[in-house]
């Protein structure tokens, strides 16, 4: 069986969902929709992806002549089974009607509210995705807060949790939202991301506060958990990323003290676009204490949902395909070990 898969959206996330579509030999990527030609739209279309007109694209004043030949949004929606919407904030809810009248099944993104879809990480809530009309995969930092937080919380319990979010201030394209010299707190507590894990994770009480630096490679997180059971050592918790999925563990010996020297060792194994969709945490930076385990962990903004998108879509479309094969499908097509 071969779902037709339409992506919208051409920007950080929808350019790397495509391509990850492109690897699966359970998917037929249909085409991407713009809202502009630029050349993310180009590049895609050079790779033989067919382009679509947003309908903000086709009530342009000025079209181009690139613009004008593109055939428009609805006609995608009429060979799809499922979108996957990367639009930004605030645009997915008003194209949600367009997917009702076309009986297409959508995934959102975290940017978006809660109530829009089912919340969804792949590794912690899989059959609340089973078979769902709208599915929202949850933000980059919620999404590493999930992978690491209910591995603890099925090993040993969690009686409580507190993070902070130290947030990049762009992504690295991005000339717009910065450069910014200052670290600048998100002056509302607890910040999103909190209430957002309840969302996945609703029986951990979770507490997170965040604050946004000058640079574009990753965030980090700074993670505080009370164990229920108190008999986990920190070798334990290591061994236990270890055997995790979509965690990787990394360490001062072999050289990774920085999110810099990650995104460096990405390249270096052959990532597409030295992407990182694994959630880094620092061996040297887990500890214990009495009834606390403490660690911090680094993720790329700009690819951790992306395996989670792909789970998404079979969760939606094939609700005869289990977990962890979906899981296991995903990873070995996006090089994850």
């Amino acid at each position: 069986m071969t779902i037709k898969v339409g992506v919208v959206g051409c920007g950080t996330i929808g350019k790397r969902v495509a391509d990850a579509i492109l690897l699966q030999d359970d998917m037929e990527l249909v085409g991407i929709v713009a809202n502009s030609w630029n050349y993310k739209v180009q590049a895609a279309q050079d790779k033989g992806i067919a382009i679509y007109a947003s309908m903000h694209l086709m009530s342009k004043a000025d079209p181009t002549e690139q613009e004008r030949v593109l055939p428009p949004f609805h006609h995608m929606l009429r060979e799809v089974d499922i979108v996957v919407d990367c639009t930004p904030k605030g645009i997915p809810e008003q194209n949600r009607s367009w997917y009702e009248q076309y009986n297409v099944k959508a995934i959102f993104q975290g940017g978006e509210k809660a109530n829009i879809g089912q919340s969804f990480v792949a590794q912690v809530n899989w059959e609340a995705a089973v078979d769902a009309d709208f599915v929202r995969v949850v933000s980059c930092n919620t999404t590493g807060l999930c992978r690491t937080l209910s591995a603890i919380h099925k090993k040993y319990g969690i009686e409580g949790v507190h993070a902070t979010m130290i947030r990049r201030a762009a992504d690295p394209w991005d000339i717009y939202h910065g450069p910014v010299n200052a670290i600048v707190p998100h002056l509302v507590v607890p910040s999103h991301h909190g209430p957002d894990v309840r969302t996945i994770m609703p029986d951990v009480d979770i507490f997170t506060t965040s604050l946004s630096v000058p640079t574009t490679l990753m965030h980090v997180h700074s993670v505080s958990v009370d164990l229920i059971d108190k008999s986990a050592t920190v070798e334990d918790v290591i061994e236990l990323f270890r055997n995790t999925t979509r965690v990787r563990v990394v360490s001062n010996a072999d050289g990774i003290r920085s999110t810099a020297e990650i995104m460096e060792f990405a390249k270096d194994l052959g990532r597409e676009r030295g992407d990182m969709p694994e959630v880094c945490v620092w061996t040297d930076t887990i500890g214990g204490w009495h009834n606390k385990i403490m660690y911090i962990q680094a993720v790329h903004q700009e690819s951790d949902v992306v395996p989670e998108n792909i789970d998404a879509i079979r969760a939606m479309t094939m609700p005869h395909m289990g977990q962890m094969e979906s899981i296991a499908k995903t990873n070995k097509s996006l090089g994850i070990i």
